[in-house]
């Protein structure tokens, strides 16, 4: 029911689970004074009844037992608690004064705001070595680091301390963090690590002179008047503090959820904080505001900058402000709308937040999702309801604005759900310790990234103990830009050799490999036999082989999942567009793809897959949270990639597939097709899963380029339902029997690579009659594959 006085103030209280206290009855003054305004709201009724409902599809299913949402923009408030605060022991409804164990957000309201003011009182410098406070940190490249490397997680530390063997104390905590070893250099990877901030809130102890639950409450809290937020909440407290999970014999009620933090005594930079969603509105208030509130002024306002601006080493892929995010695959919360340079953060336990200064709106969802058993999950939430604020503000338009910081190469929008981590990720969260003391080569491109952006090939570069020593770029160039022959050349940024094995050579020489100990493979794949990147690693597993030096393979997920199997098996020799006989949409990783080489093809080579973590076969590539960057100039989308094992097969044909338009893949036709006819006799057929339409196009490259052509538009309706190569075998069929004079069906066969399929075609035979066809190659290959397969 939302209710507007003369400051647009819009304040809604969950009447079905209505705990009175002191502050709703605040809140019900505020409503009397608020019945007679007639000012417009900054946010849409219906656009609010979305958020309501995007948060409560989370309960229903099971994500988090309740929550509080605060929305706010210009002095317009949306508040409103949902579900349960507690479930176990008691059940217990939340209000909008829960108090919630905010887990990492702490960094972000206590430690870097901490250090931020210390800078603007002079005694510190965020470029200042951390040895300089913490002597004790220094050796095996510590040196190197310093307090904007913490800031900015690129200090090269590990995400986290052992708990094991089992510790406990603040001092020991302490010791451990400031003993770690690096496993990168600083100032070259984004690796997110609460180590970082448990350095910083000693950093705060040390140049204060005051623990920073202290500091904090003192130069931040209490100025703001954010009286619900301190670390160590008073036992008073309890009857509003929203418990979180069970942690050996007792559930965790006011004790803080995070295993390192209560092991230091609950005081720790990087989690440990317990606070309100009203009392966050209040420190992101201050932000927009320039670092005052209320007449008292907290931060300078060139300390707000620096705090809300990138603070990330230039080169590093993932843009951070000091300590909140910007641009990664935490950025959830951005939602669709939000524009690059908002910023906020997440927290473990289920809360996060995000602040846009163009519109001047923000908003904060706490929770306790891990309450009671810890299963549930917010990282969908995330997402959805930083689309549904934005999409709630009303008179603003989102795509009007120019972001606040440039788009990164690739970044196409924020993850949508999951957490697959590639091989890469899983390598680097070991400290690379497969390829610890090894020279190693690099078989790779523009796709060979960790989750947050940075290149492998820096990643490697940076890597304690390991020497990278040449590159090797498939087809397409290093760059993933060419659509030619690619010549050896020299990368620009490392200086290192790049062997083409799109020139000259399909595969590596044994000059190339001497001196080598490995040779590592990270490419991204489309799940398609004649998408040439699989091609090239088979090669280049037989020259490791054939040198004598290992084969590492670091994993990738199937951008068209991993369950469905299509096509005939390629008929007769191999070749670079069906280098192995596998059917045409084959299911596989490339981490399986290379086993059954391995074994199918006697390739004498030690091979190691770095596999992936957290993906199951039936996870697409949106599904897995991974950000889409074109593997080749021409495949643009997963919409393109799910069609290309069908459209693609026209390719060597008289028939434009699209290059040379926006969509490649998406459309096909020819001069001498007329759209509506192709449409009509496609549409008779009634094929599962996709819509067709006539389109008129002029592609500007490639086959009929500035030919203006005739033919169907593509839009795919139901990927689980739609089979891709049955499809592009009925298109083929279709053209051969519409247009025989001028469509030369044998032309299929360079990429389908089976014979009998076409005189089936020549034949006029039925997809039904070509199923059967396929049929025992479908169930060879899928009992063949079975033995590979590592998810």
């Amino acid at each position: 029911m939302p209710v507007r006085n003369a400051k647009t103030r819009v304040v809604t209280l969950p009447l079905f689970n209505f705990q009175f206290s002191i502050f709703n009855f605040l809140l019900l003054l505020t409503l009397a004074a608020c019945a007679t305004s007639t000012a417009p709201s900054p946010f849409s009724a219906e656009g609010l009844a979305n958020v309501d409902r995007v948060i409560e599809s989370a309960i229903e299913a099971g994500r988090t037992p309740g929550g509080v949402v605060h929305v706010e923009r210009r002095g317009g408030i949306y508040a409103r608690a949902y579900g349960q605060r507690s479930i176990v022991p008691v059940e217990a409804p939340a209000s909008v004064d829960t108090i919630y164990d905010v887990a990492s957000i702490t960094k972000v309201i206590a430690t870097a705001p901490s250090i931020y003011l210390l800078q603007e009182r002079g005694a510190l410098s965020i470029d200042d070595p951390v040895s300089r406070h913490l002597p004790a940190f220094i050796g095996d490249g510590r040196e190197a680091i310093t307090i904007r490397h913490l800031l900015t997680h690129t200090s090269g530390l590990r995400p986290g301390l052992p708990l094991s063997p089992a510790w406990s104390g603040y001092a020991h905590g302490i010791g451990l963090a400031l003993a770690e070893i690096p496993v990168t250099k600083a100032g070259y990877v984004f690796r997110y690590s609460d180590i970082n901030y448990i350095l910083l809130g000693e950093v705060v102890r040390q140049v204060s002179g005051e623990s920073l639950d202290q500091f904090a409450t003192r130069v931040i809290f209490q100025p703001l008047r954010m009286r619900d937020t301190r670390f160590l909440p008073d036992p008073s407290w309890r009857g509003r503090i929203a418990p979180t999970q069970q942690a050996e014999e007792r559930m965790l009620h006011g004790e803080v959820h995070d295993p390192t933090a209560r092991r230091m005594g609950g005081v720790a930079g990087h989690a440990g904080l317990f606070s309100t969603a009203a009392d966050l509105a209040r420190f992101a208030r201050m932000l927009l505001a320039g670092g005052t509130l209320d007449g008292v002024r907290v931060f300078a306002p060139d300390t707000v900058r620096l705090m809300t601006s990138v603070q990330t080493p230039e080169g590093v892929a993932v843009r951070r402000a000091g300590g909140f995010d910007l641009d990664s695959n935490y950025s959830r919360p951005r939602g669709a709308y939000f524009p690059l340079g908002s910023f906020g953060h997440t927290g473990w336990t289920g809360g996060f937040f995000w602040v846009d200064p163009v519109s001047e709106t923000f908003y904060v969802f706490l929770s306790n999702r891990v309450h009671p058993d810890g299963t549930g999950g917010v990282v969908s939430l995330q997402q959805e309801l930083g689309t549904a604020v934005a999409e709630a503000v009303s008179g603003f338009d989102f795509r009007a604005v120019a972001p606040r910081i440039s788009p990164r190469p690739g970044n196409l929008g924020t993850a949508t759900a999951g957490d697959t981590q590639n091989g890469i990720d899983v390598l680097s969260a070991a400290g690379f310790e497969a390829l610890r003391g090894l020279r190693v080569g690099l078989v790779t491109n523009h796709t060979g990234i960790d989750s947050y952006g940075n290149p492998t090939i820096d990643l490697l570069r940076a890597a304690r103990e390991v020497e990278l020593v040449a590159l090797f770029s498939p087809e397409h160039g290093i760059r993933g830009l060419l659509d030619d022959k690619v010549d050896d050349s020299v990368d620009s940024i490392s200086g290192l050799p790049i062997y083409s094995l799109y020139g000259e050579r399909r595969k590596p020489a044994l000059e190339q490999l001497q001196g080598l100990d490995a040779l590592v493979f990270d490419i991204q794949d489309i799940g398609t036999r004649f998408y040439t990147y699989i091609s090239t690693m088979g090669l280049a597993m037989e020259a490791a082989g054939e040198a004598g030096i290992r084969f590492i393979v670091l994993d990738r997920v199937n951008p068209i999942g991993g369950q469905k199997v299509e096509g005939p098996i390629r008929a007769g020799e191999s070749m670079f567009t069906a280098w192995h006989p596998i059917v045409v949409r084959h299911g596989m990783t490339i981490g399986e793809l290379a086993r059954m080489y391995r074994a199918e093809r006697s390739i004498e080579v030690e091979l190691e897959v770095i596999a992936l973590r957290n993906w199951s076969r039936d996870l697409w590539f949106d599904r897995s949270g991974q950000r889409w960057i074109n593997p080749s100039p021409n495949m643009r989308s997963l919409a393109q990639a799910t069609l290309y094992p069908g459209v693609g097969l026209l390719e060597a044909t008289e028939v434009s597939v699209g290059r040379g338009t926006a969509t490649p893949f998406e459309l096909f036709g020819a001069p001498y097709i007329e759209g509506a006819v192709l449409a009509r006799e496609l549409g008779a057929l009634a094929i599962a899963g996709i819509d067709l339409a006539p389109v008129v196009f002029t592609p500007d490259a490639s086959v009929f380029a500035g030919q203006r052509c005739e033919g169907v538009r593509l839009t795919v309706t139901d990927r689980e339902a739609f089979h891709a190569v049955e499809a592009g075998v009925t298109f083929a069929s279709v053209l051969h029997r519409l247009y025989p004079s001028h469509f030369t069906v044998e032309k299929v066969d360079r990429l389908l690579r089976h014979p009998a399929t076409i005189d089936a075609i020549r034949e006029g035979k039925g997809l039904d009659e070509i199923r059967e066809l396929w049929r025992p190659e479908i169930e060879e290959f899928a009992a063949r594959r079975q033995r590979y397969l590592l998810y």
